[in-house]
């Protein structure tokens, strides 16, 4: 037992760990700077934030110890179970800001729709694996579409926009990373426009059409649906070269810039700390994403392959919105930045997810 655990820390690539402990630590140091703002120093999500991450470790460690073989044979029963439980929170949910999306247990709120990523990723890198030899006609890629089809169709029951647009983003890495036509392709992109005009007309609510005519003049409704947007704007444009200092930001202490601790947490990064704390933070993205390129080339097999792309696709395309959200040029779809925003269920999703990747890493290096 022991040794296999040396063994297994011994090929453990603790530059990836480092990158991911380092774009935490950044969470927290801003998470402390927005408690500081609010008054009576109310350090509690700071805190909150401190356990959520100590856990995440701790499932980072007990993932990488799990041979991700055992949970490519599990993965129909793991998708059964991903669309139980978004089932359930419809039926048993609280309902936050006008979303269904969460279970309260001891007065901490679950929010299933992450864990749902890391369970999308599994299911699919698991079948496109087993496709690998052979040709993919359009009966696979119609059947990979309808499972991921369901887990969006569920979490955009709650309403979660932003979240269905992760999962649906997961399903196009993988397809693209499977070497499906091109044809098939073109398909998606006119029946997307489709949709999107239905969805426009007839599914979106008044405020969601607002936050994409806002992406476009954020300046003409500034102090309604533009607010936030601009507010952010304001922020990471102040900071500069070297920022405010931490505790000193104007849009962020005086309360200005809202969800400051979740969506728009760059926005406090860039006005505290300026461009030097920005680029640091891409920095350590790039050696993530650098460590992930590594491991998927590295990586013994197909499933391997899908599922470390796949996560490394999943983790870029989220931190590009929350960024572009943060700066104007991406509509506010309430996305996290991923591990920086304080919430422990993303926290717990994304520390699985490099757990996983961990293991993969460690297989492909002992060859076994």
């Amino acid at each position: 037992m022991w040794s296999r655990i040396k063994l297994y820390l011994k090929n453990f690539d603790w530059l990836l760990l480092a990158a991911v402990i380092l774009l935490s630590a950044f969470g927290l140091m801003e998470i402390y700077s927005v408690a500081l703002g609010q008054g009576d120093l109310n350090l509690l999500n700071f805190y909150k934030q401190i356990i959520f991450i100590a856990i995440g470790i701790l499932l980072l460690f007990v993932f990488a110890m799990i041979d991700y073989r055992f949970l490519k044979s599990l993965r129909r029963y793991i998708y059964l179970f991903g669309a139980g439980l978004l089932t359930a929170v419809l039926l048993f949910g609280s309902n936050i800001r006008g979303t269904r999306g969460w279970f309260y247990i001891g007065g901490l709120g679950i929010q299933p729709v992450e864990l749902i990523k890391v369970i999308l990723l599994i299911f699919l890198a698991g079948y496109f694996a087993e496709l690998a030899t052979k040709v993919k006609t359009l009966r696979h890629f119609v059947a990979s579409f309808f499972g991921a089809g369901l887990l969006m169709f569920l979490v955009l029951m709650q309403p979660d926009f932003g979240s269905a647009l992760m999962l649906g983003a997961i399903w196009l890495i993988l397809v693209a990373l499977a070497g499906f036509p091109k044809k098939y392709f073109i398909t998606i992109i006119g029946v997307s426009l489709v949709l999107s005009v239905v969805a426009w007309s007839f599914f979106f609510k008044d405020y969601q059409k607002q936050r994409i005519l806002t992406l476009v003049n954020p300046g003409d409704n500034a102090l309604v649906e533009g607010y936030n947007v601009s507010q952010a704007i304001i922020a990471v444009g102040s900071g500069s070269w070297h920022g405010k200092g931490v505790g000193f930001g104007s849009q962020s202490q005086l309360k200005f810039l809202p969800e400051a601790q979740n969506d728009f947490i760059f926005a406090v990064i860039a006005e505290e700390l300026g461009f030097l704390g920005v680029s640091l933070v891409l920095f350590f993205f790039a050696v993530f994403f650098s460590r992930c390129l590594l491991a998927a080339k590295r990586a013994p097999n197909d499933f391997s392959i899908y599922f470390v792309l796949g996560a490394a696709g999943l983790i870029f395309i989220q931190m590009f919105i929350n960024i572009g959200m943060n700066i104007g040029i991406v509509p506010v779809v309430g996305l996290s930045l991923p591990f920086i925003s304080y919430g422990g269920s993303s926290i717990f999703s994304l520390f699985i997810l490099v757990g996983i990747i961990q293991n993969i890493i460690i297989k492909s290096k002992i060859n076994y």
